[in-house]
This record gives structure tokens, sequence and C-alpha cells, in this order.
């Protein structure tokens, strides 16, 4: 059993363990600090993206690391460890797994799994511990794997998203190299240059070799010759004062001229470029396209084209950039509409791969219009899709996708990833029949690979993006768009001066749902249940999933009594029965609820005060709960007791009282229960009542437990060194549920109270507690009265034990509950059920131990009716070790 402090000092390391995420070394740390935490001997972690195989990522072993591995899933304990908990073989792991030759390997007797998840709940790896000797798996060293598991699962899903990314621009510096390799093969020299009278050139393209004769490096910054010495001297002036013209009026220039080539003779020149600008209006430099006229007429119409869209291409970034792609491509092919549509596959069921397409940029007689989602099948597009490449010259007039004009011819060149599957369309279109494609389609074709390059980065973008943002599950926003959409609405109703309510909602009783009938039912119902919430909420506002079965909806402009009245809506909304798989479910849901500015004057204070509402509606009949300041009062004089009381255990400001048991029959003390007591400085006396179930909640309780035993032990000894002797029988301590859970728990309070025999205490734990696990339960009994402790179940008569197991725990003593004593003497029933415990308890050789005793009626009633012994204020108070000391153990 770990202290608060140990503890804490385990999720110290854990913390330095998983904090260096992005590090090189981050699984090799996480392995080696689970290792010394957990105190095993071999712990893995491992990617198994690839079906039923496994590929380590750290292995630690018998204090080292040791080189990663690959190995199969079959028939090893990590393939049933594949789920949502964790999956522990206590012991006989390789007889369970003989196939296993890593655990022979290893030497592992013991193994505790647990699946790596990404942020879209994909399953991506594995942790594994294991152990050369026997495992239990405790609350604590449970809590240490979920978070490392949640941890390495957040870095593996990390690497494997910037991995996609790096493979994202790699597809677009593939892009880049492929429209760099079309420039420098095309019949014609691209260039950048100054705008001067030499035409300095700064970059020349391949093709300048061919058309000049010279080759780039002797254009480029005239090192062997001028480019303006090249032309025709009748042709300088005009070449230069038309490119000025067309700068001034800020159009490209367009120039026909004879050059010189480097053999002497002159051929003739198509050039079109245009001047790049600063934002402050000067030119920068001059880019642009020189092809050879000589050839022919369509041969430079292409070439026309391309350098008017090339231009574009390489010069625009951000949203406009389809836009202008479209937009001047239509324009080039002297086409009426065209669009660029990028493809969505098709539902499960459908004939064709691809359901829809949608249009990214579509531009009708010059004019952008808004994105349009269309059918696929039965278009012009589909058959693009289906042919890569298809032309219509004329056809019965066919009305555009989301517009009213008709078209009878059109041309389509499918877009294509870097693997050649298909992801959209471009397509331009005309209302007369075309006579001829050839221009348009090696435009398409040429002007292709970029688009698509760029249309793959947008949809990698806007896919990462809805992971990042969306529940994978509801498809409703999740959490962290959800605090965005928080932040961004309070903002618009603090500026405008209006309300805005937050309700959050926890479907009831939905853990039972996922543990009885699996997650996939439990997935089928939270959509079910999202879709009920969601057309009723549609016209309300904004709702979310949060996390596991909690929603959350976003109400602007109303006033505290309209949501009390929307909360009873969404809560009837969910009432109606469930279906699912031949099971019908009834399901109710909590809802807590608070207002901005009523409530809170932030919004995060909104969000915490809703959860504080959501918390009091689940302990709650009522469901709904508005928040009140009294809440925040409650929850925060909760938060100050834990804190409080735990500097009380740590600085051992409790104290141990002690209640006298007596024997009915002699009356003589046959020994005594050790209370915890709690006077703080500020407070007063604390009740017990509240703050052990508050230690319960908190995790306190074991710390709680541990003081509780040494202090009893010191005390112990400290009577025995008295003249008297010290405490006769034995001095009955309880045991919490918490504390029960550790399989481990003899050993430890043998090691807590060193010095004292085990025949000097007598260990308590109620019914309800035996009964979470009573298998458990038996072995740890019977693991108890081997080492000489007496074992007393508590408050007998409340836990709905079976007799078949009261038989096979190893307990001395029933101690009878304070609530059937108290009314026997009036009640019928009661008196009955404590005659029933006696006579059982006597029938299994145990005694029995009355609560509560209050009267001399009371005590004699149980006397006759062989009720053993008892405890209540009638024999005596409770009282400070001192005064117990000076009453009942003076002779």
């Amino acid at each position: 059993m770990h202290t608060k402090n140990d503890a804490a000092d385990i999720f110290r390391q854990l913390a330095e363990g998983v904090g260096n995420s992005g590090s090189p070394r981050f699984y090799a740390t996480l392995v080696e600090r689970l290792a010394t935490i957990l105190g095993v001997d071999h712990v893995l972690v491992a990617d198994v993206t690839q079906l039923h195989r496994a590929e380590t990522l750290a292995v630690w072993s018998d204090g080292g690391l040791v080189s990663n591995i690959t190995y199969s899933l079959a028939g090893t304990p990590c393939e049933t460890a594949l789920g949502r908990e964790c999956c522990l073989y206590p012991r006989d792991v390789q007889s369970r797994f003989p196939d296993d030759k890593l655990l022979c390997e290893l030497g592992a007797e013991s193994y505790l799994g647990r699946a790596l998840y990404a942020a879209d709940g994909a399953l991506i790896g594995l942790l594994a511990v294991l152990k050369n000797s026997p495992m239990q798996q405790g609350d604590l060293a449970n809590e240490i794997l979920h978070i490392a598991a949640a941890q390495a699962g957040a870095e593996l899903g990390r690497q494997k998203a910037e991995q996609a990314l790096r493979e994202s621009e790699e597809v677009a510096r593939e892009s880049e190299r492929r429209l760099d390799t079309l420039l420098n093969h095309l019949p014609g020299m691209a260039y950048r240059c100054l705008n001067d009278r030499a035409w300095t050139m700064q970059l020349v393209s391949q093709g300048a070799e061919v058309l000049t004769g010279y080759r780039p490096d002797e254009l480029q910054g005239n090192r062997l010759i001028s480019f303006a010495a090249l032309i025709h001297p009748d042709d300088q002036d005009k070449v230069f004062h038309e490119v000025q013209s067309a700068i001034a009026n800020r159009r490209p220039y367009r120039v026909i001229y004879q050059l010189r080539h480097r053999d002497g003779g002159y051929r003739w020149m198509w050039e079109q470029g245009q001047a790049v600008m600063d934002e402050a209006g000067d030119i920068i430099c001059l880019e642009g396209f020189i092809s050879d006229m000589t050839d022919q007429q369509e041969s430079q119409r292409v070439q026309n084209a391309v350098v008017q869209v090339a231009s574009t291409v390489t010069t625009q970034v951000g949203d406009g950039y389809f836009q202008q792609l479209i937009a001047t491509l239509v324009k080039v092919l002297e086409a009426d509409a065209g669009f660029i549509a990028l493809l969505h596959t098709s539902p499960q069921g459908d004939e064709s791969v691809y359901g829809k397409a949608t249009t990214v940029s579509m531009v009708v007689d010059g004019a952008q219009r808004e994105p349009y989602t269309f059918a696929l099948r039965g278009s012009p597009s589909e058959q693009v899709v289906l042919e890569r490449e298809a032309v219509m010259h004329d056809g019965p007039p066919l009305l555009l996708p989301g517009t009213l004009l008709p078209t009878r011819a059109w041309i389509g060149r499918r877009l294509d990833n870097a693997n050649g599957e298909a992801i959209g369309v471009m397509m331009v279109f005309y209302r007369q029949p075309l006579t001829t494609n050839a221009f348009a389609t090696s435009v398409l074709q040429i002007l292709s690979t970029g688009a698509a390059a760029e249309l793959e980065r947008r949809r990698d973008h806007r896919h990462m993006h809805q992971l990042a943002y969306t529940d994978s599950t509801t498809g409703l926003p999740n959490r962290i768009r959800f605090m965005e959409l928080l932040a961004e609405i309070w903002q618009e109703a603090h500026q405008a001066g209006s309300g805005l309510s937050l309700l959050l909602l926890d479907i009831r009783r939905f853990k039972e749902v996922n543990d009885l009938h699996g997650h996939q039912v439990g997935d089928q119902l939270l959509v079910t249940v999202a879709d009920r919430l969601a057309k009723l909420s549609r016209s309300y506002g904004s709702l979310a999933r949060l996390s596991g079965d909690e929603f959350a909806l976003l109400v602007a402009d109303t006033t505290p009594s309209g949501i009390g009245d929307l909360a009873e809506q969404l809560r009837l909304a969910v009432k109606p029965p469930l279906h699912l798989e031949r099971r019908v479910f009834h399901l109710d849901v909590s809802i807590g609820f608070a207002h901005y500015p009523q409530d809170v004057s932030e919004s995060g204070e909104l969000f915490n005060a809703a959860s504080i509402a959501l918390h009091h509606a689940k302990r709650r009949e009522n469901s709904i709960c508005p928040y009140t300041q009294t809440m925040r009062h409650a929850l925060q004089r909760r938060q100050r007791m834990t804190e409080r009381l735990s500097a009380a255990i740590t600085e051992h400001r409790l104290e141990l009282y002690f209640q006298p048991q007596v024997n009915l029959t002699s009356g003589r003390l046959t020994g005594a229960e050790a209370l915890c007591r709690w006077h703080d400085a500020e407070w007063g006396w604390v009740s017990p009542g509240e703050f052990i179930p508050l230690a319960e909640e908190r995790g306190l309780i074991r710390a709680l437990g541990d003081w509780v035993l040494e202090e009893s032990a010191r005390q112990l000894l400290a009577w025995r060194e008295q003249p008297e002797g010290g405490l006769p029988g034995r001095l009955s301590i309880n045991i919490s549920a918490q504390q029960f859970a550790d399989p481990e728990l003899t050993r430890h309070i043998g090691q807590l109270t060193a010095g004292v025999s085990p025949s000097a205490i007598a260990l308590e734990l109620t019914e309800s507690d035996f009964m979470r696990d009573p298998d458990q339960a038996v072995e740890i009994t019977h693991t108890m009265r081997q080492a000489g402790y007496a074992l007393s179940i508590d408050d007998f008569g409340t836990g709905y034990s079976s007799l078949s197991y009261l038989r096979r725990f190893a307990a001395d003593a029933l101690k009878i509950d304070i609530s059937f004593v108290r009314e026997m003497l009036d009640n019928h029933h009661d008196r009955t059920i404590v005659q029933t415990i006696i006579a059982m308890a006597q029938a299994l050789e145990m005694k029995t131990v009355a609560e509560g005793v209050e009267t001399r009626d009371q005590a004699s009633l149980l006397a006759e009716m062989g009720c053993n012994e008892a405890q209540g204020y009638w024999f005596g108070r409770p009282l400070p070790a001192d005064k117990f000391a000076a009453q009942w153990l003076t002779t």
C-alpha cells in the first residue's frame, strides 16, 4: 500500500517519464520509468497498425533496454489486450499462451496490458508490463498504466499525424517538381527578368537553349549576352514600348518579334508576360513565356494558355488559388463556364465508388459561384472519373449543376492524388458545339497535375480538421471545438449585452449498458441519443458531445425559466424506449445548467458552474438541476476539506477514540473498537460521517487507513507497557473496501503493526464491501486468518450476502447493524432479523456483536437471544486513549 507521499512521488516520476513527448527517447524513458514504478521485470510499447502484427517502439527487460522486435499477436496475451479495459493475467501466463515464444524467452509469469488509442478512437498500439512472478492489478497500478497508455497513445498518434503531414508535404513538393519539369520541357522559354533595357534575366528555363542556342546560365545576369541584344534591331524599341505600355495599364503584355539564334538565323517569337509588383505598386520583376511562332499556330496557343494559367499557379496562394485558376482557365479556353470539384466517397452500399462531388470553385459567365454539391451518377463528371479524360462535342442541352446555364459541349480531366486515385475533376463547358478540342485538352492535361496536388493538400487539411474537431461516433462537435464555440459565443453575448445558457447532459447508467452489452451497442445508443437531442436542440443552439456519455448545449438569448423548460423537453426526448439489437433500453439523462450573466461573469466560469449543477443532478432523484451559489460553496468546502484532511493525515493531527466491547453475559470488557476522530483548528470537530466518505471519494482512504493501523499498533504497545497489562481481547480496526482490494493487504497490515501480535487485532469490513468481489474476499480472509488476525463482518444484514459465500468467508464474528438494534424492541420485523442473524452465526460457529446498544432493555433482549457481545452508549461512549485506559484498563 502506498502512502500519499509515495503516490505523489510515483506520479512525479511518471510525469517526468511522459513529459518529453516529441523526444526520440520518449518511449525508452516511458518503459524504464514504468518498470521502476510498477516493480516489474519487463515493459514494452508497440505499434499495431498492421493487422495481427506488433512492432515494438521500446522494450525494457531485466534492468535495461533491448532491441526492438516485430511479432505476431496471434496466440499471445497482447492479442487479448486490444480492448478498452486493462487485460490482466496475474499468474501462469506461459501456460495460458504456450505458443508465445516471447513469454518463454522473458521468463514472464504474469502479464498486464492496455491498448493505445489515437484521438479519433482508432486502435494504434499497446502497452504491456510483465513480471517474472505473480502480479495483481491495484487501483494505483491501474491508474498509472491508464495515464501511461493515454500519453503513449497521444504520442504515437501525434507521430502518425506528423508522418501523414510529411507525406502530404512530399506530395506538394513532388507536384512542384513536376511543374518545374513541365516548364523546363515545354517547347519554349519561361523566364523572370528585370524591367530594364537589357531585359536582364534572373531565371531562365531549360527551353532557352532550344529557342536561342544559348544555355540558361549564359543568359542569366547577362553573363555572355543580354537577351535584348538578341532581339532584331528593328523590333527592340517596339518591344520595349509595348511592354512598358502594358505595365502602365496594369495588364499582361503580348509581343511578337524576331530573335537571333546563336547560329545566326532569326526566328519569329511570341512572348507573353506580366509585371510582378509589391504592395507599394513598385515593379519587382517581369515573368513570362516565349515560344517559337515558326511552328504551327495550335502549339503557340497552348503555350499562351499555359503561360497565363501557370503565372496564376505560381504566384497565387491561399483561398483564391482555385478561384483564380478556374477563372483564368475559362477565359483562356474561351469557355462559358468551368469548375473544379472534389469527389466524396459514397456511403457503403452505393453502386459506385463515388457518390457525390462538391465544387470548390465554379465560374459561370465570368462570375464566381458558391460551392455546390451534386450527385455524380449520370453527370458528365462521372464519365470523366471513369475515363480519366472525356469530351462532348455536341450533345443534348444539359444544365450545369447548381445553375440554369444550358450547355451542349464540355471537356473534362480527372484529378488524381499521388497514388493515382481519383480525388476530383476539372471541367469547362460551352453553350455552343465544339469543332475541335485539341487545344483545350492539352491545356487541361498540363494543368491537372498542379491542380490535383493542391486539391489533395486541401482535402488532407480538411480531414485533419475534422478529426481534430468532430466526434467520430456521433458526428457532433467534440470537446475541443465546443470549448472554442463557448468562448466565441460568450464573447458575442458579452459584447451585445445578451444572455447565454449552458446545459450539460449525462446519460444515466450508460456505463451499465457498455459493461453488459459491449461498446458496439453503447456506440449505437450514443448515436441514437445524439440524433434525438439534435432534432430538438437544432433550433435552440449548438450541441456537442464532450466525452463518454456527456453532451453539451449552448443556448443564446434565453431566460432562465425558458432553459428549465428546454431541459425538461430534452429529458423527455431521450425517455422513449430505444430498440437496439432486439433489446429495449429505457434511458434517462441528468441535466445541469447555468446562465450568463445571472450566475457567472466569464465563459470558463459558465462551464464550471454547469458542471457543478450536473454533479448535483446525478446525485439527486430529480435529474434536472439549475446552478446555485450554494452548490459552489458546498463543493468548495469539500475541496477545502480534502486539502485539510490530507494535511491532517500527513501531519498526524487526527486522533483515535476507543469504544468498549462488552460480554453480554458477564459484563466484562472483551475488547474495543478504534474510531477515527478529527478536530480541525478552524472548523472544530468534523463528523466521521462527513470526512470518511470524502476520503473514500477523493483517494485518501488508504492513507487514512494506514494511519489508523499504525496509531492503533502504537497505542496497543503503549497500553501493554502499563502495569495493568494492556487491552484484554482484541482491538477492532475498520478496513475500507479500497484497502481490501489489495491482494497483499495481510502483509501490508503486518508491516504497519510490527511489534503487535496479530492475535491482538480484529479487522472489520462491511458486508457490502465483502460482496464487491466475493471470490477475492474469500481468498484474502483465509490469508488473514492464517496470519492470526480475527475478522468481523460489520453492518451485517445490510449487504445482501448469500449464505454460500458467508460459509466460505473465514470470519470470526458478525456485527449486527445498529439500524436493526435501534428498533428491535418496537419493531417485530427488526427483532426477527436480529434473532435470525444470531442463529445463523451460531450455526456457522461465529460470535455476534451488536452495535448501537443504548438501553438496558436492548442489552437484556440481546443476551436472551444469545448474542455474545455488544457495544454502544449503554456500556460506554468512545473515549480518547488516556480516558479509556483510566475507565476500563485500571484494576
